[in-house]
């Protein structure tokens, strides 16, 4: 099971999938996933200033034209390690938003990001493919990479905790969208991974736990009965006072 969480096989896959990723995206939620994108980022205070904005793993960019809207005057910056996506990713951004995107071809995992720099993180629909070392890392980079009360906001896929919705969701994810991936969309076992990571991740109490060791002040945020869960909030000040 631990290969499913090696970088290498990570990247293959969403590579594979770089062609039919967002239509996939929106497949598997029902179209949910245009509403919780726009939902993660109003987690975050709205800012008309000059702030440095970061999204992290970013796929084809599905979160920047909410992002613009949100910080109208910000530095972005968006970083992903799978060349497919990254490639991709640079032609919407020439093309849709006029370059307002620095986009890092990197894994976050050994990233070469610099200290405090960052007053904003976004993530959507990649902590599954994390283990809890690699969320260990994750949660320390955050807490490295942010400045002092810097805002962060985080979703992901997850299991829903009502049997009234869990058994049909997963049936969707585990069987309906690997056929659908076989006719029309792509490769139907690259999607097939898709149940197997949810399945693992379940939802996003335990990244909680890890972020808050982290010296990271989290709320636990659960969008539409836990369909998909995620974690907002800030990176806590140090107290200099008491150095």
């Amino acid at each position: 099971m631990r290969e499913i969480y090696e970088p290498e096989f990570v990247k293959k896959l969403f590579n594979q999938m770089s062609n039919s990723y967002e239509r996939m995206n929106f497949i598997t939620s029902f179209g949910f996933s245009i509403i919780w994108r726009k939902q993660f980022i109003r987690k975050l205070k709205k800012s008309d200033q000059e702030i440095k904005v970061i999204d992290l793993m970013s796929g084809l960019g599905e979160n920047w034209e909410y992002l613009t809207k949100h910080y109208p005057n910000a530095n972005f910056v968006a970083l992903d390690f799978a060349d497919e996506m990254v490639e991709k990713s640079r032609r919407k951004n020439l093309r849709q938003l006029g370059n307002r995107f620095k986009i890092l071809h990197q894994n976050i995992l050994e990233n070469k990001l610099k200290s405090q720099d960052f007053d904003i993180i976004t993530c959507a629909f990649g902590l599954k493919t994390f283990n809890e070392e690699q969320l260990e890392l994750l949660a320390k980079t955050v807490n490295r990479i942010l400045k002092d009360e810097g805002e962060f906001s985080f979703i992901e896929i997850s299991k829903p905790k009502a049997k009234i919705l869990f058994f049909p969701y997963k049936f969707y994810l585990s069987k309906i969208i690997p056929i659908l991936g076989k006719f029309f969309l792509g490769n139907p076992n690259d999607y097939r991974m898709l149940w197997l990571y949810t399945e693992n991740f379940d939802n996003s109490q335990k990244v909680k736990e890890i972020f808050e060791r982290n010296n990271l002040r989290v709320k636990y945020d659960s969008y539409f009965f836990g369909c998909a869960t995620g974690i907002s909030g800030k990176k806590i000040a140090t107290n200099n006072n008491n150095l």
